[in-house]
């Protein structure tokens, strides 16, 4: 599937988004809604079992936890380098949840991540 239609800001890249919420500097509302229909696109044409490559870091439920998710990607490696297995709960509690969420959704499109979620 082609990134060419998942729309970037003046920032530019997927990357470049991704640095900017992990300094939790929130994306556009548009640039949001453009990733979340793109992943959503994605997950729609994909198996519901998915083979997972391993090693891989399994990690329980984040609840919004941005920092957290931060924080795992500081000490487990970022993606591509490391496989992740998120189990579920992203969103619900966190005062971070949409930053949560969209670097999910970045990483659907842009990173290898295997999902598993009922958020």
């Amino acid at each position: 599937m082609s990134l060419d239609s998942v729309p970037t800001s003046t920032h530019g890249s997927l990357d470049e988004q991704i640095n900017q919420l992990m300094q939790c500097k929130p994306l556009s509302e548009q640039e949001v809604r453009g990733l979340c229909e793109k992943a959503k696109e994605i997950l729609m044409e994909e198996s519901n079992v998915q083979p997972v490559k391993s090693p891989v870091t399994i990690c329980g439920d984040i609840h919004g936890q941005f920092h957290d998710l931060a924080e795992l990607f500081r000490i487990g490696g970022k993606c591509p380098d490391t496989n992740y297995l998120f189990m579920g709960d992203y969103v619900d509690r966190g005062y971070y949840s949409v930053e949560t969420v969209t670097v999910r959704n970045i990483l659907i499109l842009d990173r290898i991540l295997v999902l598993i979620s009922c958020c």
